[in-house]
């Protein structure tokens, strides 16, 4: 058998697992804004409903290039330490926009680590409502 490898392009989508999906999307839209791609509609039919049922109750936003879900089943808080994921970190342009990006949080009361110079780049971490570790990151 000849050996392959599999050569992918970009991530094409992330799905998180939340405890309270309408708390979770106040956080992820107020501090991100990210636009919803597809979420289930009032007054849906029986049809559309299965056919969205993939969403489990959840909600796609698109992030410019991939997709970001929240899918609201989890019953407990996050925690790195275990098989999984360790955190999510979303790229920004320039060490200003991550200065930007500290000060948003403190606006919205959201605790944050101080941003880090980590060699060949600058990180900003924090955590949301369900204590997934999430970073801001930008080049040096």
């Amino acid at each position: 058998m000849d050996c392959m490898t599999i050569n992918t392009t970009s991530i094409a989508h992330v799905r998180l697992t939340v405890t309270d999906i309408e708390r979770s999307r106040r956080f992820y839209e107020g501090v991100f804004g990210w636009p919803v791609l597809v979420e289930m509609p009032e007054g849906a039919d029986d049809a559309l409903r299965e056919q969205l049922g993939f969403l489990f109750g959840g909600v796609i936003y698109n992030i410019g290039g991939a997709l970001i879900g929240l899918r609201p089943v989890a019953d407990d808080r996050f925690d790195e330490d275990r098989t999984g994921l360790d955190h999510v970190a979303f790229r920004l342009d320039s060490k200003d926009e991550l200065d930007s990006a500290a000060g948003h949080l403190e606006e919205f009361g959201i605790a944050h680590e101080p941003i880090k110079d980590i060699g060949p780049a600058y990180i900003l971490e924090f955590r949301d409502p369900d204590n997934i570790a999430l970073e801001l990151t930008a080049p040096k």
